[in-house]
């Protein structure tokens, strides 16, 4: 199970909105077969596996690490697939938490006479897949703040200028986060602040399907002339009320517009992930300044923040990472349990999840 892990973690970049899968193929204790789910449309990592193990596959154990689907979607049932190779038995880490499939495919297994057995270095596999099991099991999906700040927490100074807090090397190294999304989102504020493009520019990923670029204008001031709707890729706007000209300048120039309800003057950040759920986002990454980090803290609907600590300081007067509502006491702070911490080129990279209650 841990070299299907190890295989599923190719499809990191790729294999969205499918889950990252890999699947791993024993016969008379030899490993004959195995593979992972590249991207979406292709075979499944057992297809793959069973593909190399050829007649070796009759009498085998396959290892996957989620339950075999049981329902036609993009592919055919993945469990038909092993039936008619002759497996065995098959050894799953997670179950699959999609409605289609919800244990069908470990009971049409054991139905066709194919032993299973679940649970096998689950956590490990949910791990890997923590975007689609938040798409499946909780309608949205997985959010992911990334932010770069001085010593003393300030994102820009006054001025708004903000290039380059963090070092090259950690620039280069959360681009791989941008990589592993569905989707980035940012504020308009920071499209007129800093004109991002907001593009995976690494080389040396691998096959990188690329995300989807999102942002959230309540008034559709994004200007038509963008650099994120020069480059090649997917931009959505969200904004609060459609103004046809300005909406008809973006569509022109590439985006595509759509109209939340409004909350607080912008954009619902609930129904905006209830509608990303639709899309097949997956992990969501979020570049954007105070206000829009600050908002979805208050929502809570951040599950990771990635901080890129950078060794200097920029003052009092410098804008903070989080501009959320003010607390009354000590009782009313967020919590967060700190579940990464390593070393950038000169800067410090903390990973943060909320701290269960």
């Amino acid at each position: 199970m841990a070299r299907a892990l190890q295989l599923a973690h190719r499809g990191l970049y790729s294999a969205h909105p499918n889950p990252r899968v890999g699947c791993v193929i024993v016969a008379g204790g030899e490993l004959v077969g195995e593979g992972w789910h590249q991207r979406t449309g292709g075979p499944h990592a057992e297809v793959v596996a069973l593909a190399q193990a050829g007649t070796r596959a009759a009498g085998a154990t396959a290892y996957v690490t989620l339950e075999p689907c049981c329902h036609q979607g993009r592919t055919p049932p993945c469990t038909m697939a092993l039936q008619r190779a002759g497996v065995r038995r098959v050894v799953f880490a997670a179950a699959d938490p999609n409605p289609r499939v919800g244990g069908g495919g470990a009971r049409q297994l054991a139905e066709a006479g194919i032993g299973c057995l679940s649970g096998v270095l689950e956590a490990d596999a949910r791990a890997l897949n923590p975007g689609f099991l938040s798409r499946m099991e909780r309608g949205r999906p997985f959010v992911r703040v990334k932010l770069a700040a001085s010593l003393d927490g300030r994102t820009a100074l006054a001025s708004g200028a903000s290039r380059w807090i963090s070092s090259e090397a950690a620039r280069s190294d959360s681009h791989e986060l941008r990589a592993r999304s569905s989707a980035l989102l940012t504020g308009v504020g920071t499209v007129l602040a800093d004109d991002p493009q907001l593009t995976v520019r690494r080389t040396d990923l691998g096959e990188v399907r690329g995300p989807e670029r999102l942002v959230l204008d309540s008034q559709l001031r994004t200007p038509p002339a963008a650099r994120l709707l020069a480059v090649p890729g997917r931009v959505r706007v969200f904004c609060t009320a459609a103004e046809p000209t300005r909406q008809r300048a973006l569509e022109a120039a590439g985006a595509e517009v759509e109209v939340l309800p409004a909350c607080g003057g912008r954009p619902d950040l609930s129904a905006l992930m209830a509608r990303l759920a639709v899309l097949e986002c997956n992990e969501l990454l979020v570049e954007a300044g105070p206000r829009l980090a600050g908002a979805l803290l208050d929502a809570a609907l951040v599950d990771e923040i990635v901080l890129y600590l950078a060794p200097h300081v920029l003052g009092a007067d410098a804008f903070g990472m989080f501009a959320g509502r003010p607390l009354a006491d000590m009782a009313a702070r967020l919590t967060f349990e700190i579940t990464d911490l390593r070393r950038v080129g000169p800067d410090c990279r903390l990973t943060f999840r909320p701290r269960s209650s």
